[in-house]
């Protein structure tokens, strides 16, 4: 679709291989009944942790690789590619792992990151609660120390792989009185007394990937599943966001690049009163427009991730990608749909599943009216 990119070496390009093949044979086949269940196998966890696609960026001690950042861009674009928007590898991967291994402890990171790697266990980071969305400083899950424990109340919801989740990342309060500087993160396994899942939350689209509430009451937590300092977990969180809307803008301009190959396809040999509908000058004049947007946001989201694998890319600019690409996903999408014409509104067609899927992009890793804050504070 695009020509070769230099940031990728032959390596990088030989690992995209064993990527495609694992999604073609171990996803895609199986995708249409998982959307059914509401969530993916376990099976296909496990399977993850076999081919090592499961915390590659950690070290070999940790059951990594010690694999550079494009190894994760790489498996991410060809999840993409497959459609396959129920296995929630990267929140996994580069969201949860990274913060128990940055932030944790050597005996937390022994107790849990081989098992992660090997997808024994599946994570899970609770941000998000009922009242409270991108404003992570007003979160009301509060932990009160008792001894050696803490006691953890509160509700989080739309927790991305909750439903399945073994451990739990969850943002929560020591110390209500301190603002931002009173937010602390400990990790809750599944079984913890105190700790219950509720239902797998029905969604437009990623119908696959399970997403659920989460319940605390009286949650005797260890604290020795404290992550990092008390207090500290407000500033942890936004280390990483740049990281995270890296990810998403990723994922936005790789789903644009085949949604747009899709119907390039689809136009070619629909035919409409005699002739292809590409032969029209409307079609030809709109997938021209797109094809520019398209490319504009690669060459700026490749930009972004060289500027972060020299750790320069700033929050400014990872927002302005995140804005940019989600934008233009579900615009694109949406002026692709069209152009199937009624088959666009049917979900055998790849089109249909990418408009619903996609609408998300523009809400999580922070909306993007925030994204739009973000970006003014940095010059007004």
């Amino acid at each position: 679709m695009h020509k070769p990119r230099a940031i990728f070496s032959e390596e990088h390009e030989m690992f995209r291989q064993t990527c495609r093949r694992f999604y073609e044979k171990e996803v895609v086949p199986y995708h249409d009944q998982w959307e059914e269940d509401g969530q993916v196998s376990r099976e296909v966890w496990l399977k993850a942790g076999e081919a090592g696609l499961l915390c590659m960026s950690l070290p070999e001690a940790y059951g990594g690789a010690e694999a550079d950042f494009l190894f994760t861009v790489v498996q991410a674009e060809e999840q993409t590619r497959a459609g396959a928007s129920g296995p929630g590898f990267m929140l996994h991967n580069e969201i949860v792992a990274p913060y128990i291994f940055k932030y944790g402890n050597d005996e937390q990171k022994q107790r849990w990151l081989p098992r992660m790697a090997k997808g024994e266990l599946i994570g899970a980071i609770a941000m998000t609660e009922p009242g409270t969305g991108s404003d992570l400083q007003a979160v009301k899950t509060h932990a009160r120390r008792e001894g050696d424990h803490y006691i953890l109340n509160g509700q989080k919801t739309f927790i991305t792989n909750g439903y399945m989740s073994d451990l739990v990342i969850v943002i929560c309060k020591t110390d209500p009185s301190k603002g931002a500087a009173g937010v602390s993160l400990l990790v809750v396994e599944a079984g913890t007394p105190g700790f219950d899942k509720g239902r797998k939350l029905k969604k437009v689209g990623m119908k696959a990937q399970d997403t659920a509430e989460l319940f605390f009451d009286n949650c005797k937590v260890p604290a020795a599943n404290l992550l990092g300092k008390e207090g500290g977990g407000f500033g942890y969180l936004m280390s990483e966001l740049v990281q995270e809307r890296l990810l998403i803008a990723m994922g936005s301009i790789t789903a644009s690049e085949h949604v747009l190959q899709h119907t390039i396809d689809y136009v070619k040999q629909r035919e409409v009163f005699g002739k292809p509908l590409s032969k029209f000058q409307n079609t030809r004049f709109k997938l021209a427009e797109l094809k520019t947007q398209v490319t504009i946001g690669r060459i700026f989201v490749d930009r972004c991730l060289e500027l972060h694998l020299q750790k320069k890319l700033d929050v400014t600019t990872a927002a302005m990608a995140k804005l940019w690409t989600t934008d233009l996903q579900c615009a694109l999408t949406d002026e692709c749909l069209q152009l199937h014409g009624g088959y666009g509104y049917m979900l055998e067609y790849p089109v249909a599943k990418a408009f619903v899927d996609g609408r998300v992009q523009k809400i999580y890793g922070g909306t993007n009216e925030i994204m739009k804050e973000l970006i003014s504070r940095s010059f007004l």
